[in-house]
C-alpha cells in the first residue's frame, strides 16, 4: 500500500467514519474574548451512551455568540428547553451553540465571527454561571471536540512491516 493512502487511511479511522481531519484555520473562538473552558468534550463510549459531546465556554448573559466558522445557519429554535442555533458549514460539518436567543434565520449566510445569538442564561450547563455549550458535528451523529479546530495536527506513524 501507498504510504500516503495508509497515512489518510488510518488519519480517517481515528476521527471516525471518515471524517476529513479538522482544518487548522478559518476558525474562530465562538466567544470573544478568547473564553475559559469550564468543562471539556468527553466522548461517550458508545453512540448511545452519557457523555459531554461539547464544550462548555465561560461567558455571561447577552454576550454575542459568534460564528466559529462560514456557513449557512441550518437550525435555530428551542431543543428541551434552550434555544440552540446550529451552522452548516462547506466542509459538512456542524456547529452548535446554546442556551441562545438565535439572532438569524435558518438559510441565512454567516462569515466567521459574525454574531449569530446573545448567550442566555436559560438552563446554561454552567448555572448558577452562564456558560456556551458548543459542539462540532463532523458526520450525522458523530460529534468531536470543537477545540481540536485550534489545534495543530501532529501526523502518527505507523510501521508498514513487522
Amino acid at each position: 500500500m501507498d504510504p500516503m493512502l495508509l497515512f489518510v487511511t488510518v488519519w480517517a479511522v481515528l476521527l471516525g467514519q471518515g471524517a476529513a481531519p479538522a482544518p487548522t484555520s478559518g476558525y474562530v473562538w465562538p466567544l470573544d474574548p478568547r473564553p475559559s473552558v469550564v468543562r471539556g468534550y468527553d466522548a461517550p463510549p458508545q453512540p448511545w451512551a452519557a457523555g459531554h459531546r461539547g464544550v462548555d465556554l465561560l461567558g455571561r448573559t447577552g454576550q454575542p455568540v459568534l460564528a466559529a466558522a462560514a456557513g449557512v445557519v441550518l437550525f435555530r429554535g428551542v431543543v428541551a428547553g434552550r434555544g440552540v442555533i446550529t451552522v452548516a458549514h462547506p466542509n459538512g460539518w456542524h456547529t452548535t451553540y446554546e442556551p441562545v436567543a438565535a439572532a438569524l434565520a435558518a438559510g441565512t449566510p454567516v462569515r466567521a465571527g459574525q454574531q449569530i445569538a446573545t448567550l442566555t442564561p436559560v438552563q446554561s450547563h454552567c448555572a448558577p454561571r452562564v456558560c456556551l455549550h458548543w459542539g462540532l458535528v463532523v458526520a450525522p451523529g458523530v460529534y468531536r471536540d470543537p477545540l481540536t479546530v485550534f489545534e495543530p495536527r501532529v501526523p502518527i506513524l505507523i510501521p508498514l512491516g513487522s
